[in-house]
């Protein structure tokens, strides 16, 4: 392993011997208090990471100072504002901000990201560097070129046949070069890799680097059920969906090639696989080719495996090569999953789902146990605790009628959407597939709870999803169930466990099939058959009544949810003035959306219910008098004095009409709508 060299420059000697003693677990440490005594350094010693303070960090302070590879750290107190001296530095230099850790405080958080800074520096350097040796190459071909130049003055018939030798030297010459500037580009694609879906492109360059047919890709998770296995990000060339996993996971104790290589954190280069019991059906029956050859290399993360890069059928002019791979293939697919792995540590996969961004299970208990159990008895004491989860309604027909990647797209997007529905302090992860699991913290009680999640449900009604309109009721929505973890368990004088919180989620799990209407109780909304009146709601599992016939705590709908009428006709946002009349008061009010069968507007007080009103909505410069029913108004949250409502259009003269199809029109050409 290469000697990390670290850079302090602080102009207050305490804090940078302070620093010194904490980093010099990472490798050889230098200390200046100075822009001259670093210069001095500087000028001796190459260094990986330079600590910098933030009154030192400024980029035209430090221009010039280190080299490209160099990676900084701007250590200030967590009050002071850094983001100006980091957006100052270039995109391509490696800046990040961490505080300085007080005495006697934690300090692995800030010893990882030096870590981090320095395995990136050492990545830049390396890339760098066969950044030059190529075009030292280019140099020595250009000077091969001139001799043979040379040579063909003269005409002799040996010398002609010496000729031809050196030309196929330099043709395989040229071969090799091209094979590096791939593995370069493919590097430099690691490197800059910012996000799962770049991350998981990389892996045809790979193919395309050891000439395989087909590569795959897996990460090692663990669950209770199944205990340790693989599950594949991308199989034999294919990214997969939530309903795919199943066909391509592999247990780790199992006889399988990939499980194989997790299991020992060995490589498997094999060319003979006809009698060999590790070919599993996963292998005889799920590749798009025959299974000839095979070459698997662990991807190691602190010297513990977390996943396996596998490659299939070695091709020479597109036909299989019997002999397999070479140690050559073997050298190069070793050296990406070492890249591999620096990237998945960079992107945290191991903490998070690839395909949301969203926390993993496993990970989620953990932050809560940690969360929960390090606050002191009082504080726990002083609020409640709520866990949520959350599942899509109808989401296989979603993805039956529009494939399995629009399906990932809209659980990406929905994440996006459920991420700005909680509260800073709130946790979310992914619970598997179209299931998510809320962790709420300081609600007061069960009604709290319940509010909160009406509005991450609301917030998902009201988003517009790619296809929604082939949904059950024409829209992609959520169902909901609601735990609260029980008083007493906060005051006992043990700590949470882990089983204490997979108790919640198999109770707010029972709440959820209420609400998706897969238990009978709520079935009295006087549809024959309609399952689609049944989800798209909020229940909870009440601890305190118990269900007699199940002789266990019963659930409840949180409340009667207006089933709003949903309009037949597409929404536009448009902010524009709406009076009306209410008890002989004309009130003046601002619309959210509207559409040729109604609006949504906000308003200061509640609206009665079945009323007609008279109204003025204001078009651009046009205003139409109207007739109005309230379908709905309800208080935008418990807090605030705002109401929303939603009125429906009656009697509409045809120059009404035809005021709102232009109006609509208009807002249609300027943006679709996302209502």
């Amino acid at each position: 392993m290469i000697q990390k060299h670290i850079l302090i420059l602080h102009p207050d000697p305490r804090e940078a011997e302070a620093l010194s003693s904490l980093l010099s677990t990472l490798g050889l440490v230098s200390t200046s208090t100075s822009l001259e005594a670093a210069l001095a350094r500087l000028e001796t010693q190459d260094f990986q990471v330079a600590v910098v303070d933030s009154s030192l960090a400024d980029y035209l302070t430090l221009k010039g100072f280190f080299k490209r590879s160099t990676s900084l750290v701007v250590t200030a107190p967590p009050e002071k504002p850094v983001e100006a001296i980091l957006k100052s530095w270039p995109l391509g230099r490696f800046v990040e901000y961490s505080p300085p850790p007080l005495p006697g405080q934690d300090a692995t958080a800030f010893l990882r990201l030096v870590s981090l800074a320095a395995e990136h520096s050492q990545l830049k350097a390396d890339v760098e560097g066969l950044t030059s040796s190529a075009e030292i190459g280019d140099l020595r071909l250009k000077e091969v070129y001139a001799e043979i130049k040379e040579l063909k003055n003269l005409i002799n018939e040996s010398v002609v046949k010496e000729l031809e030798k050196r030309i196929a030297i330099e043709a395989k010459y040229i071969w090799f070069q091209k094979e590096r500037q791939k593995m370069e580009k493919t590097l430099r694609k690691l490197y800059m890799a910012n996000d799962v879906s770049s991350l998981l492109d990389i892996v045809y360059d790979a193919k395309d680097l050891v000439r395989a047919s087909g590569i795959s890709i897996y990460i090692l998770e663990k669950n209770e059920a199944l205990g340790k296995y693989l599950k594949p990000l991308v199989w034999d060339d294919a990214f997969l969906s939530h309903y795919d996993f199943s066909k391509y996971i592999a247990l780790l104790e199992s006889q399988d090639f990939a499980a194989t290589v997790a299991r020992f954190g060995q490589e498997l280069n094999l060319s003979e696989l006809t009698f060999d019991k590790r070919m599993t059906s996963r292998y005889k029956e799920q590749l798009k080719k025959p299974l000839q050859n095979l070459l698997a290399v662990p991807i190691m993360h602190n010297r513990e495996v977390v996943g396996v890069l596998e490659v299939y059928n070695k091709l020479v002019k597109d036909e299989i090569r019997k002999e397999g791979f070479s140690a050559e293939d073997q050298q190069i697919l070793r050296g990406l999953s070492e890249h591999i792995a620096i990237a998945m540590t960079k992107l945290n996969l191991i903490q998070f789902d690839a395909l949301t961004g969203l926390l993993r299970p496993d990970p989620f208990f953990e932050k809560l146990l940690q969360k929960i159990n390090s606050q002191s008895k009082r504080r726990r004491g002083e609020g409640a605790y709520a866990v949520v989860m959350g599942d899509v309604d109808w989401f296989k027909n979603y993805n039956d009628r529009n494939g399995h990647e629009a399906g990932n797209r809209i659980l990406r997007e929905l994440a996006h959407v459920l991420k700005l529905s909680i509260r800073e302090e709130d946790l979310l992860c992914r619970y598997g597939g179209e299931e998510f699991l809320f962790f709420l913290s300081g609600v007061k009680n069960m009604d709290e709870a319940c509010l909160l999640t009406e509005r991450i449900r609301k917030n998902v009604e009201e988003h517009y999803f790619e296809f929604q309109e082939f949904q059950p009721r024409q829209n992609l929505t959520m169902s909901f169930g609601v735990t609260l973890l029980p008083r007493e368990k906060l005051e006992s004088p043990g700590p949470l466990t882990r089983e204490d919180l997979k108790k919640l989620a198999n109770e707010a799990d029972v709440a959820l099939s209420e609400a998706k209407g897969k238990r009978l109780s709520l079935l009295k909304l006087g549809e024959k058959n309609s399952h689609a009146a049944t989800k798209n709601k909020v229940c909870f599992y009440n601890h305190n009544e118990i269900d007699r016939e199940k002789k266990a705590p019963g659930v409840k709908l949180y409340k009667e949810k207006f089933l709003h009428e949903r309009r037949k006709f597409e929404r536009f946002y448009a902010s524009t003035i709406l009076i009306y009349r209410d008890d002989d008061t004309y009130r003046v009010a601002r619309t959210i959306n509207l559409s040729l069968g109604g609006i949504k507007l906000r308003t200061a007080t509640k609206l009665p219910g079945e009323k007609t009103l008279d109204l003025i909505l204001v078009l651009d410069d046009q205003a139409s008098h109207l007739k109005g029913e309230v379908v709905y108004s309800e208080r935008v949250e418990a807090e605030t004095s705002f109401y929303t409502a939603g009125l429906k259009f009656k009697d509409l003269t045809f120059a009404d009409r035809e005021t709102l199809e232009d109006f609509c029109s208009l807002l249609s050409r300027k943006e679709p709508c996302l209502c």
